[in-house]
């Protein structure tokens, strides 16, 4: 089902990308003793390593250090005066994602897989020219794996002097203040990392609620948390302009507001990265519209039969595991004679908001949209850790049920250790769990987690779309 007509080519797989989805399956199809080339023109570790999921989460954690010092008092420490350095930070940040890259070459060059630090374009079909040299080489067969980039929404008037989420690791110094635009994860994220770093910002939204795609509870819960910490947000706004004043800059919102800060951030999603890649050339069929992405079909292949994509270059579902997933499914399709589709469903994702959030499974609103009835179970309540710290914090513990078969659907957390909570539930949502199955789940006690096997009663039942 998978061969292709017999001919000499240099490579047995080239791929296109350095990131996650294309160093995993360069490197294990290099250890089952294939010729494998691989073309990364910038770092080895793609945006996660370099500049996302790695840095991202490194800043979560040195922005959550002030209020961990200002709870510690409640129970008996008596922190000194505390000073942040921004530099010490990136200097640190930048070591560790230094050694995470070497790991990934390591690994690439263990399973003899040979690197180019080059931009690689297709000439044809079967033809990769390496940019850097002029270089063309050969392959059977070619993985497209360059990810995603920034949308830095060029049609603004003043686009230029904002920064995305490319730029603000590695910022020369802290802003004073910062405005972000955007409403998704990352923009979310940063607006809290900022905050907790100490700079004032400000977060505008085109829509109602932060965070659309998720459940509305949490939507709700995390903006009244993040406004009480002390970031501003602003709804249903747009930036319209942003212009240089003096040292700082003046960024026009759409209600009429001038806003005067020291940066202004453009989060508002990421764009396939299939432009300057020679695709047209090779024939590969791109979605139409802004976006570009690359069309594969339930086993990543594209309209050239053996040129395949994998991660965020598709548009499919952004994220690193996801596009680690996909690889292996590439991995088992095209050399284990063993045709997998990629699985989508019930993927756990995290916001590395403060409070986190984690989520697996249908929302309320989307669950509603597909099953006659429903059970909602919810639980909000303080965690134990702010009892004595004094720290106004709550948790929501939710729980979406079909109503008649009685199967989990959806798990929802806002508060502590919501992420590593929302992977393990995955696991049991994945399994088909029923609520009966939670029922009869011992707790663990005290933690939160506990809620999710103790609500017996559902807050409420949502029949035909009507709440009773």
């Amino acid at each position: 089902m998978w061969s292709l007509t017999m001919a000499t080519y240099d490579y047995d797989l080239f791929v296109i990308g350095g990131g996650s989805g294309g160093v995993r399956a360069g490197r294990l199809a290099g250890a089952m003793g294939k010729r494998v080339g691989l073309a990364e023109e910038y770092r080895m570790g793609g945006t996660c390593v370099i500049r996302g999921c790695v840095p991202k989460k490194l800043y979560v954690y040195a922005s959550q250090f002030g209020e961990s010092f200002e709870d510690a008092a409640g129970y008996g420490w008596s922190v000194g005066t505390s000073t942040f350095d921004w530099r010490t930070l990136v200097d640190a940040k930048e070591k560790e994602i230094t050694r995470l890259e070497g790991l990934y070459r390591k690994g690439l060059e263990g399973s003899k897989v040979e690197i180019f630090a080059s931009r690689a374009e297709l000439v044809d079909a079967h033809t990769i020219e390496l940019k850097s040299t002029g270089q063309r080489v050969t392959a059977e067969r070619i993985l497209i794996a360059t990810g995603g980039r920034v949308n830095r929404n060029t049609s603004m008037p003043g686009h230029e002097y904002c920064i995305s989420s490319d730029e603000a690791f590695d910022l020369a110094e802290l802003p004073k203040s910062i405005v972000i635009a955007g409403g998704g994860y990352i923009a979310v994220e940063f607006a809290n990392i900022f905050h907790g770093l100490g700079v004032e910002t400000t977060l505008v939204y085109r829509g109602k609620e932060i965070l659309s795609r998720f459940d509305h509870d949490l939507r709700v819960l995390l903006s009244e948390a993040m406004t009480a910490k002390g970031i501003r947000i602003v709804t249903e706004t747009v930036f319209n302009a942003v212009r240089k004043e003096g040292d700082r800059l003046a960024v026009e919102l759409s209600n009429g507001e001038t806003l005067i800060v020291d940066q202004a951030m453009l989060a508002i999603g990421r764009l396939p990265n299939s432009e300057g890649v020679g695709l047209d050339k090779a024939g590969v069929a791109l979605s139409k519209g802004d976006h570009g992405a690359v069309i594969v079909d339930e086993y990543s292949r594209t309209s050239q039969p053996h040129i395949y994509a994998v991660g965020d270059v598709t548009d499919r579902v952004q994220l690193t595991p996801v596009a680690i997933h996909e690889a292996m499914c590439f991995l088992e399709t095209v050399y284990k004679d063993n045709p997998t589709r990629p699985d989508h469903d019930l993927i756990p994702t995290v916001v590395f908001s403060q409070p986190e959030i984690g989520t697996v499974g249908m929302s309320e609103d989307e669950a509603i949209k597909s099953y006659p009835e429903i059970e909602v179970y919810r639980a909000h309540f303080r965690p134990m850790k702010n009892t004595l710290s004094g720290r106004a914090d709550k948790m929501l513990m939710k729980l979406v049920v079909d109503g008649k078969s009685r199967k989990v659907l959806g798990a929802h957390i806002l508060g502590p250790d919501a992420g590593e909570m929302a992977q393990l539930i995955g696991i049991a949502l994945k399994a088909g769990a029923s609520k009966d199955d939670f029922d009869r789940t011992m707790a663990v006690h005290p933690s939160a987690a506990e809620e999710f096997v103790t609500m017996y009663n559902p807050t409420y039942r949502v029949v035909n779309g009507e709440r009773i």
